[in-house]
């Protein structure tokens, strides 16, 4: 995992590519590839792009070490030529990108790179791996947060994910997409991150008694007292001995600052709502009720639904693995190639399915806002070269459906563009924010959608459009393509 050289993380159809582009083509020859993804995770109105902070670190390392070089020699498939070619490789292109945090929809590059072919081929798979997992796991975790209305969510899910990195890097995507804070120890050290935690069952076994146990964890963490209520019987035992402790503390003048229950089993609305009364019942009505036992977004909101008095949930393995969906889908296309007069030559994917058909050209986006609420109206992609002007009215169509049809009127939208340079030259000219500041980001993000879009069932879309000029480009190529069959 401290391994830094991840140039070999790569499918090893990348690197027998590149041989054939070293020998059958100009190797110097520049094209763009877009990363972007088809369908929103889970089923859902929009995504949460993350992961960009490890792809720079990867392009910063990606060299060939003389190990790699031995041990590709070793595969009998690559010539010397080309090996030595390797041992001095580095990327020299451009990447321009999506910053984390940001909400995206399906079929906009979230990471566009320009870069001689064989640079552009090798970095595919790591990106992909890099963007697909964090992505995915950041919107499951906004997902989770949607539906606590404002309770704390905690990421817990490390002994549950897939590996060590998808552990460290999954808290950290989390805590992008929502979470307060995450049991991971090492992605607090790592990423700057709060973490937190508060204690097993076997704590509570270990000693003779339940009360014991409770006073023992109180007296040394005071101010971070939530005790665990279930390891007997929640309501007769494990709730009236978190009271007496807390009634301890209080005569000892043990300022009570955060301190409540952790339900872990049962039914957690009825025992929730049980344990409300009683602790408002002791005086401890400022009393934290937190929440686990294999929750998601569905079940809290359920929960809320039922009158749950639980303020702070515990979100593991439905989150680390984003368990009812557990791949973001995201794929790399070429989408121009530079001519000799040093011009982009747009190309195109075909396929009998219409979502797989690509988008060609060197692109940018636009997101479109309603001026009076600050809500995403619309996503625009355009050619780099097309400007807009906020004053005068803008034409939206579907490009599914070109049918369908919409002006905005001057004035009354407003225009960011959403890619920004992270490589000039082979040079990183971006810096990452810390993660709680991708956090802060996200959130402000995330109240840029309607609820109607954020909602589980039937989520509104947004619609992602093209501009005039790329969409005739588009339909010039798909007849062109239709003529040569």
């Amino acid at each position: 995992m401290d391994r830094q050289n991840l140039t070999l993380l790569t499918d090893l159809y990348e690197l027998t590519m590149m041989q054939g582009y070293f020998k059958h083509k100009d190797r110097n020859e520049t094209v763009i590839f877009d990363a972007f993804y088809r369908t929103n995770p889970c089923d859902g109105g929009y995504a949460v792009t993350a992961g960009l902070e490890q792809l720079i670190q990867y392009i910063k390392e990606l060299h060939f070490s003389p190990q790699d070089i031995t041990y590709l020699s070793s595969l009998g498939i690559f010539d010397k030529d080309f090996l030595d070619y390797l041992s001095s490789f580095q990327f020299s292109g451009d990447i321009y990108a999506i910053p984390e945090g940001t909400v995206v929809f399906p079929r906009e590059p979230l990471v566009k790179v320009i870069a001689p072919i064989m640079e552009a081929q090798l970095v595919e798979t790591a990106i992909l791996n890099i963007i697909n997992h964090q992505s995915l796991i950041a919107t499951k975790a906004a997902r989770v947060c949607y539906a606590a209305k404002g309770d704390g969510i905690m990421e817990f899910g490390l002994r549950r994910a897939q590996g060590p990195d998808a552990g460290i890097y999954g808290a950290r995507a989390a805590i992008i997409g929502g979470c307060v804070g995450t049991s991971n120890v090492l992605c607090g050290q790592l990423f700057d991150v709060p973490v937190k935690g508060t204690h097993a069952h076997s704590w509570i076994m270990s000693f003779p008694d339940e009360y014991t146990a409770f006073k023992t964890y109180a007296d040394m963490y005071p101010s971070a007292c939530i005790l665990l209520v279930d390891t007997y019987d929640t309501l007769k035992s494990g709730v009236p001995n978190a009271i007496r402790v807390f009634q301890e503390m209080r005569a000892a003048n043990i300022p009570l600052t955060f301190y409540g229950i952790r339900l872990d089993s049962g039914d957690l609305a009825y025992l929730s709502k049980k344990a409300r009364k009683m602790l408002d019942a002791a005086g401890f009505t400022d009393a934290v009720i937190s929440a686990s036992n294999d929750l998601d977004e569905y079940l809290i909101e359920s929960l809320k639904a039922q009158g749950a008095a639980i303020t702070s949930w515990g979100v593991g393995t439905n989150l680390i693995t984003a368990k009812d969906n557990p791949a973001f889908g995201g794929v790399y296309k070429l989408s121009a190639i530079k001519n000799a007069d040093g011009t982009f030559i747009p190309k195109i994917k075909l396929s009998e399915n219409t979502e797989k058909v690509t988008n060609p050209g060197n692109k940018t986006i636009y997101r479109i806002y309603e001026k009076d609420c600050g809500k995403v109206k619309a996503d625009l992609i355009c050619l780099v070269d097309e400007t807009f002007n906020e004053n005068e009215p803008l034409h939206l169509f579907d490009p599914l459906e070109p049918w369908k049809k919409t002006t905005l009127p001057a004035g009354a939208y407003t225009l960011r563009e959403l890619m920004v340079p992270v490589f000039r030259n082979g040079k990183c000219c971006y810096e990452s924010p810390k993660v709680m500041d991708i956090r802060t980001y996200c959130l402000k993000e995330l109240d840029t959608l309607w609820d109607e879009t954020k909602r589980f069932v039937n989520p509104h879309p947004i619609y992602v459009d093209l501009s005039k000029k790329l969409y005739d480009i588009k339909i010039k190529l798909l007849d062109q393509m239709s003529e040569k069959q």
